[in-house]
């Protein structure tokens, strides 16, 4: 499969699912069974964001079928589940074995202890061994819960969390605005390059809601820069109750030639480029990352765009995006020295 390849690095364009309703309402064919569809999926595109390990951790034989259904050089970018990246989570949404040390709160819900965090950091760790084992295993993805508040907690309480993923490349997604205010920004992207973890940048709505992030363009790690799409719905992302209703957005042409040039800068300093589209409503993410391709040239065309998005939203003007110089200087504490394919540590 053709990618976008720069003297600086390779751009990987995907969706953060490749198993949506609304893709199988409206993308797939509709005869195709369901047990084809990644392979269909991975015929048009080179990578993708499994999204159910947020809820639950497959089994191994699960993600070997993955691994197997898809073509050489195929990337999975895999999150990391919602306990570990601070969400509310009931226990059983834990492995079965875990649930007997997880402690909970007064409404039911899975309080993150040490040993917890240990234990299920090493079970996923040990889930996508078969990914790695093949090459095919791009970036644990951490989607941290907006309540995770700089006037509350510190960067710093993740160390353990990344200790236990490694030597797996490790994408943080903040989701609270205050991370990179003007008063912290230097300190937060210190912490991120100082454990060559990759900062996600965003493509989201306008606005300055704590929750929602700014378009800011960080390489905080020369091996992978990662970028996410949430499309441009502001009320929507803000009041929706549903993952259409908060993430849907058809992407103008004019919006993803600022994504495409968004990408291209970032390929200037980092070896491989994620540009994984979320606006999740019907077909919305998968025609935007043809779409995308098409505009990268990885592929000689795509279906247009549309022009108009969401129910009485239009595209946004061209937003200036904040983008900063990469550094590396070396990792704070002893990295681990691990066979990269190990399973539990």
């Amino acid at each position: 499969m053709a990618t976008d390849t720069s003297p600086q690095g390779t751009i990987l364009v995907g969706t953060s699912s490749w198993a949506d309703p609304g893709f199988v309402a409206e993308w797939y064919p509709p005869d195709l069974p369901a047990r084809d569809r990644l392979r269909w999926y991975a015929e048009r595109f080179a990578a993708v964001e499994v999204n159910s390990t947020f809820y639950a951790l497959p089994s191994r034989a699960v993600v070997r079928r993955w691994a197997e259904e898809t073509p050489p050089g195929f990337v999975f970018d895999v999150k990391a589940h919602r306990v570990l990246s601070r969400h509310a989570a009931p226990p059983a949404s834990l492995p079965r074995d875990l649930r007997g040390i997880a402690k909970t709160n007064a409404r039911g819900r899975v309080l993150l202890t040490p040993e917890l965090e240990a234990r299920l950091a090493e079970r996923l760790a040990d889930v996508v061994r078969p990914l790695a084992e093949q090459g095919k295993l791009g970036a644990i993805l951490v989607q941290l819960t907006p309540a995770f508040d700089p006037d509350r907690f510190a960067l710093d309480e993740l160390d353990r969390l990344l200790y236990a993923l490694a030597p797996h490349h490790v994408a943080i997604e903040l989701r609270n605005r205050k991370w990179v205010g003007e008063e912290r920004l230097g300190d937060t992207l210190a912490w991120f390059r100082e454990r060559r973890a990759t900062f996600v940048c965003v493509d989201a709505p306008p606005g300055d809601h704590v929750t929602i992030m700014p378009p800011l363009d960080a390489v905080t790690c020369a091996d992978l820069a990662y970028m996410r799409l949430h499309g441009r719905n502001t009320d929507g992302y803000l009041r929706g109750r549903t993952v259409a209703e908060r993430f849907g957005w058809r992407y103008s042409d004019d919006e993803l030639a600022e994504i495409a040039a968004r990408a291209r800068r970032l390929a200037r300093e980092a070896r491989a480029v994620h540009v994984m589209f979320n606006n999740n409503r019907g077909d919305d993410a998968p025609t935007a990352a043809a779409r995308l391709r098409a505009l990268l040239g990885q592929i000689e065309s795509a279906p247009p765009a549309a022009g108009a998005s969401t129910s009485g939203a239009t595209p946004t003007a061209a937003r200036p995006v904040s983008r900063l110089p990469s550094d590396e200087p070396p990792r704070l504490w002893q990295e681990r020295v691990d066979d990269p394919t190990a399973g539990a540590r």
